[in-house]
């Protein structure tokens, strides 16, 4: 998975084309430590469709504001550029991310 930051954020995301999926965590956050596995499982499956990307909001917040991110876990898929979709929450499933993903792809 990609690390984004405030500096690359628009670059792999705004102005990526295609499909791109962010999971928008902290460091601190359990329910984003214990859903990680199964996003990294799914980038595995679905890497050749879809850029998988995270960002620490904890060293980017007005980011994760400007994103309309106000808590974590969240995920957003971006399509050429522009958000189609955000899932969050702390009772969020990677099911629940497989399946707004295939949706798209």
């Amino acid at each position: 998975m990609l690390e984004l930051t405030k500096d690359n954020f628009e670059q792999e995301v705004l102005n990526a084309e295609g499909l791109v999926l962010v999971d928008f965590y902290t460091p601190t956050c359990a329910p984003c430590k214990a859903i990680l596995p199964e996003i990294e499982e799914l980038a595995e499956k679905y890497g050749d469709k879809v850029k998988f990307c995270k960002l620490d909001i904890s060293k980017a917040r007005r980011l994760a504001i400007k994103q309309k991110v106000m808590g974590v876990p969240a995920f957003n898929i971006y399509k050429d550029g522009e958000k189609q979709k955000t899932l969050a929450g702390d009772d969020l499933k990677a099911e629940d991310v497989e399946e707004a993903l295939k949706a798209f792809i």
